[in-house]
């Protein structure tokens, strides 16, 4: 098991980069330097999340998205306030 989370990352089960089991341990966010809790995905290396858009739902019933652009950083919460943090480099 790593310390460090994976480039990209989803909540939604049916999304190929689905891990419940990572999604287990908590991972924290940081984007354009504010901690986020509402992201749904997100990818380091293209440098961007996808948050949820109010209440509005797709015509499947999922959570409409809104894909921002910035710097992102996560890391895992259960490793406490020294976790090692991924970011682009």
């Amino acid at each position: 098991m790593t310390d460090i989370p994976p480039d990209r990352l989803a909540v939604h089960p049916a999304s190929p980069y689905h891990d419940a089991e990572k999604l287990a341990r908590g991972v924290g966010i940081r984007f354009k330097g504010e901690r986020k809790t509402t992201v749904e995905e997100y990818c380091i290396s293209e440098g961007w999340v996808r948050v949820q858009a109010g209440k509005t739902l797709d015509r499947k019933g999922r959570p409409l998205t809104l894909k921002l652009n910035g710097p992102v950083e996560a890391w895992y919460e259960d490793l406490g306030d020294d976790a090692p943090v991924a970011k682009a480099d």
